[in-house]
């Protein structure tokens, strides 16, 4: 499919440039870095299995992972207004996790893989441990996103429900 016609790009493309849009791009969530996410023009050079991928034409400000000329790869569907960076470990490890929209606005994705989140979050977690679910601050508004594991229905009823995580 040509990302021109895309439905996840409607209305976001530039209408004199069709290949450039807004990209969100960051240096992960606020549970890892201080530094804001900033919008950036990113032109798109392909799509693969939902993914983008373009480059970036505008230098952040303030950003240490993300440099004018890039390649970076994008989410568009997510909830927002703009599509938002992500990391080749972050969709590596999406597919393992439901991750619930923002409780304030609607973000359906994480600027953190969820191994480096659940690291900051639970640093005493035993190395064994399998965890069920966790929640994290969203990243573009600091609402509560909920993010769930895949596990089967099986294993969760073999689990006491006040049992948060355990030995897998």
């Amino acid at each position: 499919m040509n990302w021109q016609t895309h439905p996840s790009l409607k209305d976001k493309l530039h209408p004199d440039h069709p290949n450039d849009l807004q990209v969100v791009v960051h240096d992960g969530g606020p549970r890892i870095t201080k530094n804001q996410p900033e919008a950036v023009w990113v032109t798109i050079t392909g799509l693969q299995n939902g993914v983008f991928s373009g480059t970036v034409l505008n230098a952040p400000r303030q950003l240490q992972s993300v440099t004018q000329n890039q390649v970076i790869e994008f989410l568009a569907d997510n909830g927002t207004k703009h599509p938002a960076m992500v990391t080749k470990k972050y969709l590596r490890e999406k597919q393992n996790w439901i991750i619930s929209p923002c409780t304030e606005c609607g973000f359906s994705e994480l600027f953190d893989a969820p191994s480096d989140l659940i690291k900051v979050i639970f640093p005493n977690i035993p190395p064994d441990a399998v965890l069920e679910g966790f929640t994290s601050f969203c990243p573009l508004c600091g609402g509560v996103q909920t993010i769930e594991s895949r596990i089967s229905s099986e294993e969760v009823t073999r689990r006491p429900w006040w049992k948060f995580w355990g030995k897998g």
